[in-house]
């Protein structure tokens, strides 16, 4: 690996970072504004928006100029979205348009790599970037829940610049002042990014014949044996961890009495999990033997489910010291299941991702095949945040949302090997994986 690939690595940590203790703050600022909580969730809906309605732009805008410089300006769109935070825009619009800036800034990020490095390197190369991204989601939880806690807000709110007064009067402003600070490091990270030397035919700039081109990349992508077992993956994974993360802070309220700090710290539990799934995958699993990693998928759905049957209540109610910091036996058992859920979703999703990047960058291009990998993922996201808010609106009980939630990825999984299976008696598939496109340079 060069330097450049750790730049990116840097750049990559703290825009995520800063992008998971946003969503702790602006749920603190929906409770300032006393939102109704179906509404929670609607914010990784009105974030992940943008990378369903600007898929077929996204991709083209990526591979239209050094993709580093794509990531700078995409960061500043963030910190955009969170200056309007201030002003009284609601926390969703605001979000929605962190959200563009993010859409836009994903497929530079994963189309760097194809350009990069060699197809052999993606498998170590994406679990790095898993690892350090999964890394960033849990600190930035930690960050997020501790920016929010009244201990510390009290403290940056009577912080004071002579003559400048900034109107912060909340903790979750406050948190959101620290957070641009975080998007501004990530942006500076960007400026250093080396251009890969990799060009691509000029870009489409007609609306309709962007969309056209973009459902054309679609069709390829889903219609290729192994592009279509990677994308249903990566595409059930995305959307069923986006809500997992809502799940786990109802759940951890409504049944472990935890505040929404301490719930934050339980979601970057599971990061932890995913972060050592990755790790063991990118040295375990090449890109031949990707595809033996589907099983797992079904695992994880199943041990979901069994959170909805444990009886936390009934455990003593006791409490183990670590230092300053202590957790009942339910949270502890608790956490070490989030655990292991997270170790099966970053084994199975590390080489389904690496395997889809190769795919489509052999029948796509980098940035499109991105685009697409995008579209598909936060389509996902959107449908199912919206039927969790929906089962929220029915007020159905937190263990009912999880045992509906557990068996449908667990089924789905099951339905994704099938359907491996049924190509694998049509055609051998694994003989596409290590085929390779030259770059075009220019």
């Amino acid at each position: 690996m060069n330097r450049g690939f750790y730049t990116i690595l840097a750049a990559q940590f703290f825009s995520s970072l800063a992008d998971n203790a946003l969503l702790i703050a602006a749920i603190a600022l929906l409770r300032d504004i006393h939102a109704p909580e179906w509404m929670t969730p609607l914010l990784k809906l009105f974030f992940f928006i943008s990378y369903v309605v600007l898929a077929a732009f996204v991709g083209a805008f990526a591979d239209s100029m050094p993709k580093g410089r794509v990531m700078f300006i995409t960061n500043m769109v963030k910190i955009g979205g969170c200056a309007m935070m201030f002003v009284g825009v609601h926390p969703l619009l605001a979000y929605a348009v962190v959200g563009f800036g993010a859409a836009a800034y994903s497929p530079a990020k994963y189309g760097i790599l194809t350009e990069l490095l060699p197809a052999e390197k993606l498998v170590i190369a994406n679990g790095w970037i898993e690892g350090l991204t999964v890394g960033s989601i849990i600190l930035g939880f930690v960050v997020g829940g501790v920016l929010v806690s009244p201990q510390v807000a009290s403290v940056l709110l009577a912080l004071d610049i002579p003559g400048i007064d900034f109107g912060i009067t909340s903790a979750a402003e406050a948190a959101i002042a620290v957070i641009v600070g975080i998007y501004g490091i990530a942006a500076t990270f960007n400026l250093g990014i080396p251009d890969t030397g990799v060009r691509y035919p000029q870009q489409e700039r007609l609306p309709l014949k962007l969309i056209a081109d973009f459902a054309h990349c679609v069709a390829t992508l889903w219609r290729d044996k192994l592009g279509q077992i990677s994308l249903a993956v990566t595409t059930l994974f995305w959307g069923a961890g986006a809500t997992l993360q809502f799940i786990i802070l109802r759940w951890c309220e409504q049944v472990l009495s935890m505040s929404l700090s301490a719930g934050a710290i339980m979601q970057a539990v599971v990061a932890i999990g995913i972060a050592i799934g990755s790790v063991v995958a990118a040295a375990k699993i090449s890109l031949k033997r990707s595809l033996s990693v589907l099983p797992v998928g079904v695992g994880m759905g199943l041990l979901v489910t069994a959170l909805a049957f444990v009886d936390f209540s009934a455990l003593p109610d006791r409490r183990f010291a670590f230092g300053t910091f202590s957790v009942t036996y339910a949270q502890a058992l608790a956490g070490l299941m989030m655990i292991v859920v997270g170790a099966l979703a970053g084994f199975f999703v590390v080489p389904m991702n690496a395997l889809l990047q190769h795919r489509g960058y052999v029948l796509l291009s980098a940035g499109h095949s991105i685009a697409v990998q995008n579209f598909n993922e936060n389509l996902s996201i959107l449908v199912m945040l919206g039927a969790y808010a929906f089962l929220i609106w029915l007020d159905l009980r937190i263990e009912t949302i999880i045992v509906i939630f557990g068996l449908f990825v667990a089924a789905t999984m099951y339905a994704v090997i099938l359907r491996h299976r049924y190509n694998q008696r049509q055609f051998d598939a694994t003989v596409l994986i290590g085929q390779a496109r030259p770059p075009h340079h220019g």
